[in-house]
């Protein structure tokens, strides 16, 4: 097999399509979602809806998922939260805070940011993989868990962990040659693309509408979203 020219097809022509269905088809869900309709507001607010948002974006992001006694979550299911955190933790960091994948970004965006050392990256890496792999084996033991799980849920976790374990395997030239790796991760990152929003993993752009509508409501109420 010529993987040159593989490569050169994962690289070029699939990931512009990829991009091109995932960029559609999240903005139709986009679309779907802001033009539900909305309600008006008639309830007086007892406090500050700017104050509850911030605070629930301050709670779910910054400080929040990692301090195991502030939710009860923890003590019910301590696998899923820590697992949960720690994954997406590593994911982020690989994604926008890795020097490849900010050039990626600054290629299709036109600026970049400043990322982290290798090191650290590897590290969050092998992080997130771990933690994905935790979640799995407790995704397949858990008689809760294996009763809610059906196929789309393993190939969530498959299209995720597939570019996360090449990429790994990428960047320390291990196992195969450098042009088979870059393909097959290539491919793995294009299947994703296209996946995405047919799938829950879209879950992440409707994350900030509804911890800013969570906010709005609990600061309204001067209570502690």
């Amino acid at each position: 097999m010529n993987w040159d020219a593989f490569l050169a097809f994962v690289r070029g022509p699939l990931f512009q399509v990829a991009l091109l269905i995932f960029i559609a088809g999240m903005a139709y869900r986009l679309f779907r979602v802001v033009f539900l309709g909305w309600r008006r507001d008639r309830v007086p607010a007892s406090g500050s809806k700017a104050g509850g948002v911030a605070k629930s974006y301050a709670k779910g992001i910054l400080i929040w998922p990692f301090i195991p006694w502030v939710r009860n979550t923890f003590r019910r299911n301590p696998v899923i939260y820590l697992g949960g955190g720690l994954f997406h933790l590593g994911l982020f960091t690989v994604i926008f805070l890795g020097t490849a994948h900010m050039l990626v970004w600054k290629s299709l965006l036109g600026f970049g940011w400043p990322t982290l050392p290798l090191p650290i990256v590897d590290l969050m890496a092998v992080v997130g993989i771990t933690a994905m792999l935790v979640l799995l084996v407790f995704r397949l033991t858990n008689p809760v868990m294996k009763l809610i799980t059906g196929p789309a849920e393993w190939l969530n976790w498959l299209f995720v962990f597939l570019p996360m374990i090449t990429g790994y395997v990428l960047t320390h030239h291990l196992f195969f040659r450098y042009e088979v790796t870059f393909s097959l991760h290539m491919l793995a990152i294009d299947v994703m693309l296209i996946w995405i929003p047919f799938s829950r993993i879209s879950h992440f752009m409707f994350y900030f509408f509804s911890r800013t509508i969570h906010g709005i409501e609990f600061g309204k109420r001067a209570v502690s979203p």
